[in-house]
């Protein structure tokens, strides 16, 4: 079921050298043909991330959402918080962010 009721619907014709083209980039993609077309049309590409090149930033996520979590933990309890938590905090926003735009710097895209 389509999130919006109402949906336009435009014909796209190509030959058939091109949409096996099509066809076999949206299979290389993990998609249909028509989300294909629909992310092209709508950004100029397609970009694909290989999960299991995202896990080193979900690893680098983890001890800093504990930190998070332990922090916040304390502060409910005690209703303060040290100058020292928040700027171990925020070292580890810099670290994440760091690591982020690494990440998003050397990622690869799929541009038809």
């Amino acid at each position: 079921m389509r999130k919006y009721k109402e949906v336009k619907r435009k014909e796209v014709i190509f030959d058939p050298e091109e949409f096996k083209q099509v066809e076999r980039l949206a299979k290389k993609a993990g998609v249909t043909t028509s989300e294909y077309m629909r992310r092209m049309a709508l950004s100029g590409k397609f970009v694909q991330i290989n999960m299991g090149d995202v896990m080193p930033i979900v690893n680098a996520i983890r001890p800093i959402g504990n930190n998070v979590n332990q922090i916040a933990r304390m502060v409910n309890e005690t209703h303060s918080i040290y100058a020292e938590d928040v700027e171990k905090l925020r070292e580890n926003y810099q670290s994440l962010c760091r690591i982020l735009n690494q990440y998003v710097s050397t990622l690869p895209s799929i541009v038809a």
